[in-house]
């Protein structure tokens, strides 16, 4: 599949390998609630997204990514992140292991753990059933949560990472990378393309990024609507 699906992430992943955390019409989705906070329309030139109106409450707060379609009356524009979207082109070689660092697969039991990390660093993007989306991995010291990422928007032959974060505290040791290379290695061997979001602010994790083979292929906005 082109990589064109991926201008428009939330559509593509919620009408192919997300369809069953789908809420809406065939011109207009959004996850379930308490998925993640993302609204999509196949056609941004369109007014479809008045569609959506029966399963959005008022009130709600949510994100369309890419190009904005006309809103309809009283959805308000309320922030505006640009980020860089970088594709995965080449394969990434594994990381040698350290007896020092357990990676492990985050379930159910990790819910609360998983919710607090991200949302003390990046809130707004990630609900406690955002890990249902895909794989999670974490890393613990002294049995704490102190690095995760995971998989978020999956759409047929692409997979986006997401809740790349690691502990103020824990910073500089690498876990970010030892979880991407994780999850890119998975990727890689399903046949799958990984790609990500990062905000243009950001400079330093995009450095990171494309030390790691990642590339921009373009610049995206997630905006931030309320009903």
């Amino acid at each position: 599949m082109k990589e064109t699906v991926l201008d428009n992430p939330a559509w593509g992943a919620l009408t192919s390998v997300h369809a069953h955390f789908s809420q809406g019409t065939d011109h207009a989705k959004r996850y379930k609630p308490g998925i993640v906070p993302f609204v999509a329309v196949g056609d941004t030139q369109s007014d479809s997204l008045k569609e959506l109106d029966p399963w959005m409450n008022a009130g709600e707060t949510f994100f369309i990514i890419g190009d904005l379609p006309t809103l309809p009356q009283g959805w308000v524009v309320e922030h505006e992140l640009p980020c860089a979207q970088m594709v995965l082109e080449s394969s990434m070689p594994p990381m040698m292991d350290d007896e020092n660092i357990t990676v492990s697969l985050l379930g159910e039991a990790d819910a609360t753990d998983m919710f607090n990390l991200i949302n003390s660093l990046q809130p707004g993007y990630y609900n406690k059933d955002t890990r249902l989306l895909g794989n999670y991995y974490g890393i613990r010291q002294e049995g704490a949560l102190v690095a995760m990422a995971g998989e978020r928007m999956r759409l047929t032959g692409f997979t986006e990472l997401s809740a790349i974060c690691t502990h103020k505290d824990y910073s500089g040791r690498g876990y970010a990378q030892r979880l991407i290379n994780r999850l890119c290695q998975q990727h890689a061997a399903a046949g799958t393309v990984s790609y990500l979001h990062v905000s243009l602010a950001n400079e330093r994790a995009i450095r990171i990024y494309e030390h790691m083979g990642f590339e921009q292929r373009r610049e995206i906005i997630f905006r931030r609507v309320r009903k």
